[in-house]
């Protein structure tokens, strides 16, 4: 009894540490296939998938603001912002698409808050266009916006944070041995997204005939980052008067981190105000849309009002006033 008993827990045992062991595999199987998939960027999946080079090249720079640049007038600058944007965020679609869904949305929201207004009896007075098509505004416009530049945002940060990494990368390649285009395309294969992609968009335009020192300006450029800027000064000063540039790249490795410290610092102290300024900006247009879509006569009783028809569009008018001197306040140089 007692011998088939030690049996018994033997073979529980024996299948507990299978079952234990089978599945240790399997979860390693698959976070090392997980890792794997996560260091390999936008641009190397791309290609792993038959695309050609240039192909490549077209759509990762589909929104690149220096490549078309356009003329607007006193638009340029937010058009090309926007662009800027749509890059830094990677948005999938083109600007035409973006253009047409917002224009699509926008009339649909006309056309559903017109026949709201008419099925709850107000007349379509100028005030209640107005507030019709500030509402559709904001839907069709300002959230996507503000959507859009806050992933810019937030990828531009991941941007900063490694470019510092790439650095050394670049450095130790350079130490052993590596000629700078080699050290780039080192980048391309070890660095995620962004900057995995963005290093392997250089090495495709040197491959096609392009000058280094003018790819890195561009690359500075699109991201609007000094950190970039310093490295292609960099390239391009030891190009001309020679040196070690491995040497140079540590020294400004450790500059950036150093002015990273201090730019942290600096986000740290005036953090109050920059949440302030985030809410004040985004706060307005959620509450006004939220506030439409659950109690729309909540707008449209007062949109009948001759004060409305002035008021309205005046307070339209001082909010982006705020806006631009809010964004000048918190937009702090380090």
């Amino acid at each position: 009894m007692l011998s088939a008993e030690v049996t018994r827990i033997l073979v529980l045992s024996a299948v507990f540490a299978s079952i234990f062991l089978i599945s240790q595999v399997v979860l390693r199987f698959g976070i090392e296939n997980r890792q794997h998939a996560g260091a390999v960027n936008k641009r190397l999946k791309l290609i792993a998938t038959g695309k050609r080079r240039e192909d490549v090249l077209g759509s990762l720079r589909k929104h690149d603001p220096l490549s078309n640049p356009v003329s607007a007038g006193f638009l340029t600058a937010p058009y090309n912002s926007f662009r800027r944007n749509l890059m830094m965020a990677a948005v999938p679609f083109n600007f035409s698409q973006i253009v047409l869904g917002m224009a699509a949305i926008f009339a649909l929201v006309v056309l559903a808050v017109t026949m709201l207004a008419i099925s709850s009896g107000f007349a379509l007075s100028f005030g209640v266009i107005q507030l019709i098509v500030a509402v559709a505004a904001a839907v069709a416009i300002g959230l996507p916006v503000m959507a859009v530049g806050y992933l810019a945002q937030r990828r531009r940060k991941k941007m900063q944070e490694q470019f510092p990494v790439a650095l050394d990368i670049f450095v130790r390649a350079l130490r052993a041995g590596h000629p700078v285009a080699s050290a780039i395309d080192l980048l391309t294969q070890e660095m995620t997204d962004p900057i995995g992609s963005e290093f392997g968009l250089i090495s495709d335009e040197i491959a096609y005939g392009a000058d280094l020192n003018e790819a890195l300006e561009d690359m500075a450029e699109r991201w609007d980052l000094d950190d970039m800027r310093m490295f292609a000064v960099s390239l391009s000063v030891q190009n001309e008067t020679g040196g070690n540039l491995a040497e140079i790249l540590d020294g400004l490795s450790k500059v950036i981190r150093e002015r990273a410290s201090l730019y942290l610092k600096v986000r740290a102290l005036s953090s109050e105000g920059r949440m302030t300024g985030w809410l004040l900006t985004a706060l307005p247009i959620i509450t006004f849309v939220l506030l439409f879509s659950m109690n729309p006569q909540f707008y449209l009783e007062v949109a009948t009002d001759p004060i409305f028809m002035f008021g309205f569009p005046a307070m339209i008018v001082w909010f982006l006033i705020g806006v631009f001197v809010i964004k000048k306040m918190v937009n702090l140089k380090v």
